[in-house]
């Protein structure tokens, strides 16, 4: 029987979704992170369940040839790219075999990734940058990112997924944060006033929005921030601080006061601009992102003459998207003012076939058509990582439009509505993308079709 803090020498037989090594011994699986499928490792047991074990590598006895010095100091602590000691081609295997083994679970047979995109060049692609702030064990002001599965505070000041730009930002704030004695969160006492710092970039504007989370109305020496940091950044077009006064880990509170421009940024995807709020969903890979919303259009096979639904619509993107392709789009998102945005965004693009509605998708799904009486021809679903309601799905399946597009940012939730799905539908297409370079996510882009569809 395994004990914890025992040492085994095992040979890593795959590697699991989250890019973690999978040993076994004695026929119990053993987890082991930064390990390679086909290396022999030497791990100390950290964990013992009844039916599998977690450890942490001790020595590497022999390499995988498709492990790489890792670039980054500090990935193995916070937890985010999982996958920085592997060769970045070896991700996108990864990734691949790892949607395809759990569609594979769900559907009961063998399921085929037929494209993959890939990035160009899987460094500083993000666009919005969440750095909490708080204070260290030695009671010091301290910015970056959180250790995995704590809420430690690890320094961080070169991140190799974020903007260069939106990190020098964020570096300068948290430089005058400490050279004026302002003061911060502290999650133990929940006294002190700045606990988070979000910077977002129009990555084709290259106009910023920096964000700053108070646990307070207001912070000492606020406006000397603001004019410190826009006369160092001239791209900086918005600051607002946000309220969060409670004892959450939700970053973002309910209030949002404009302290210098509009309180906006604009970016483009594609030919469409689009406006983006302090609370707006914006995919965090733009490059990646056209190529996923091209994808979906291009597996949906637009002629001009149809009607379609974008469902968990955000700020309408995809719809807007396909939107000179279709003869009617409606959208349908829960949070107001996204579907603000998205109504806004509509007029900046001149699309005057797009109609946006507030409401929980399952919810308003029905009511929508009952009342108007619509049937789409084809469904664009984006829903968030919990996958889509069986409501929705019910409400889908009744209406039959000939096909769905359904784009999902989480395999094993796909995999449940696929099934659902298929009481009427084929599976048709899957391509995945790599938004998330380094990291163990992946979008993945499915095609349905109507069964016996004329």
């Amino acid at each position: 029987m395994l004990r914890k803090n025992e040492e085994y020498i095992v040979n890593i037989i795959d590697n699991g979704f989250h890019g973690e090594g999978i040993a076994k011994i004695d026929g119990m699986t053993i987890f082991v992170p930064n390990a390679i499928k086909n290396e022999k490792v030497k791990i100390k047991i950290l964990k013992v369940t009844s039916s599998h074990a977690f450890a942490k590598i001790i020595e590497i006895l022999e390499k995988s040839k498709n492990r790489i010095i890792s670039d980054c100091d500090t990935y193995s602590k916070c937890g985010g790219c999982t996958m920085r000691h592997i060769d970045y081609d070896t991700t996108i295997k990864m990734k691949k075999n790892a949607v395809e083994v759990t569609l594979k679970k769900a559907l009961g047979r063998n399921i085929e990734v037929l494209e993959v995109l890939k990035m160009e060049n899987p460094y500083n692609y993000r666009n919005k940058l969440q750095y909490p702030i708080g204070i260290d064990e030695n009671g010091k002001a301290v910015m970056g990112v959180f250790a995995e599965r704590t809420h430690r505070i690890i320094s961080t000041t070169n991140c190799k997924i974020q903007d260069d730009l939106s990190q020098k930002i964020a570096n300068s704030i948290y430089e005058f944060i400490v050279k004026n004695n302002i003061s911060v969160y502290n999650e133990k006492t929940l006294q002190g006033s700045l606990r988070h710092i979000i910077i977002r970039i129009g990555k084709k504007t290259n106009e910023v929005m920096v964000t700053l989370v108070s646990n307070m109305e207001n912070f000492n020496k606020e406006k000397e921030l603001v004019e410190y940091i826009t006369k160092k950044y001239s791209e900086i077009k918005t600051i607002v601080k946000n309220i969060n006064n409670k004892n959450t880990n939700v970053i973002l509170g309910k209030e949002t006061k404009i302290i210098y421009g509009e309180g906006y940024i604009y970016d483009y995807l594609g030919d469409f601009k689009f406006k983006i709020s302090p609370l707006s969903f914006y995919q965090v890979n733009p490059i990646q992102t056209e190529k996923l919303y091209n994808k979906a259009i291009e597996y949906a096979n637009l002629k001009g003459n149809e009607t379609i639904f974008d469902l968990y619509c955000g700020i309408g993107t995809i719809g807007i998207f396909a939107s000179k392709n279709v003869k009617k789009l409606y959208g349908i998102e829960t949070i107001e003012e996204a579907i603000e945005d998205a109504k806004i965004n509509a007029k900046l693009n001149n699309v005057k076939n797009a109609e946006f509605f507030v409401g929980d998708v399952e919810k308003a799904l029905p009511e929508f058509i009952n009342k108007r009486n619509i049937k789409p021809d084809v469904v664009f679903l984006d829903p968030p990582r919990k996958g889509c309601d069986k409501i929705a799905l019910n409400t889908i399946l009744d209406i039959e439009p000939k096909k769905i597009v359904y784009i999902s940012c989480n395999p094993a939730t796909l995999g449940r509505d696929l099934k659902i799905l298929e009481n009427k539908y084929g599976l048709k297409k899957l391509a995945i993308c790599d938004m998330f370079a380094f990291t163990s996510h992946v979008e993945v882009c499915a095609l349905l079709e109507l069964k016996n569809c004329q």
